[in-house]
């Protein structure tokens, strides 16, 4: 019997997306025993530092360190992450699958619309570029850190919650089946998403030809080479989630793609954003042409302002 070890955080979101996964896995290979294995992140663990800080603690890797040490070391033979989690730069002797498809990618705030929401509003979130391009929309608003699973995180928008809105993935929410809390769907322009946003980052050996084999045909093109392109656009910038780092690609009906970007400075005061349309052969040169781009147009020192200091 052939058995694979499927590894994930522990949230719910990471529960939910493994079980997504393996479903059509375990009805195409019904030889196949898929195990799932929980491997605790330093995300997970320290809850109380912020998030920005943990993340650079962990060289950007703050929710996929301890998977893929879990993976280098055999203990597990696949890894399910939220794809926007992982670092730009590869890890020496991992590699990424083509991912199934992609949900919504857009940010969705839970518990008021944009426009409703009072003059200095609470709203929840620790991801930078969530609180720089809120900012950008409007200054008023008073950014709470939140972290942790996505049902606590709603309850706060609710009774002495103490938030007037959260902001979160629409993906997840759909993963969740929690879509019904989505009191809006930001656009796109000027709510550009995280790099991946919506894809799953599925994650195995190098050396595992076994599994490189067996899962050859199951990833979706259209959305492969969109987060090739988006996370090429990382790479060029030297960039993580630690950073107010916003790009997202569409391939168009004529089979090219374009791909729009944006920096943000993180009190919202000034954003330098990038549309450009490329080969959809070649993602990862749009994705470099989009960043050198966006320090032409000033990004570097919005970027500088953010990044942790050498030592």
């Amino acid at each position: 019997m052939t058995v694979v070890v499927v590894g994930s955080r522990a949230s719910h979101l990471a529960r939910a997306q493994v079980t997504e996964y393996l479903a059509p896995l375990r009805r195409r290979f019904p030889h196949i025993v898929f195990r799932h294995r929980v491997v605790a992140e330093s995300a997970d663990r320290d809850r109380s530092t912020a998030l920005a800080e943990v993340s650079r603690a962990a060289n950007g890797a703050a929710f996929s360190n301890a998977q893929e040490a879990a993976l280098l070391a055999k203990e597990v033979d696949l890894v399910v992450h939220s794809f926007k989690d992982l670092p730009a730069t590869p890890t020496p002797g991992l590699v990424l699958l083509a991912p199934p498809g992609r949900e919504d990618a857009r940010d969705a705030l839970c518990g008021s619309t944009l426009a409703d929401l009072p003059e200095g509003a609470r709203v929840g979130t620790s991801a930078p570029r969530r609180i720089a391009q809120l900012l950008a929309a409007r200054p008023d608003l008073r950014m709470v850190p939140i972290r942790g699973n996505v049902p606590p995180r709603l309850a706060r928008t609710k009774g002495s919650g103490g938030l007037d809105a959260v902001v979160l993935a629409a993906a997840g929410l759909r993963r969740l089946c929690r879509a019904g809390d989505i009191s809006e769907l930001l656009p796109v322009d000027p709510f550009t998403p995280s790099p991946a946003q919506g894809a799953l980052g599925i994650q195995i050996r190098a050396d595992d030809a076994m599994l490189r084999a067996l899962l050859a045909d199951l990833g979706d093109q259209a959305a492969d080479v969109q987060v090739r392109a988006e996370r090429a656009l990382l790479t060029a910038l030297r960039s993580g989630c630690d950073l107010p780092v916003g790009a997202y690609a569409r391939i168009r009906s004529d089979g090219s793609m374009s791909l729009t970007a944006r920096v943000t400075a993180l009190d919202g005061a000034r954003e330098v954003a990038v549309t450009a349309t490329g080969s959809a052969t070649a993602p990862e040169a749009l994705g470099r042409n989009v960043a050198e781009d966006l320090l032409r147009h000033g990004a570097g020192p919005l970027l500088d302002a953010v990044r942790p200091v050498a030592t």
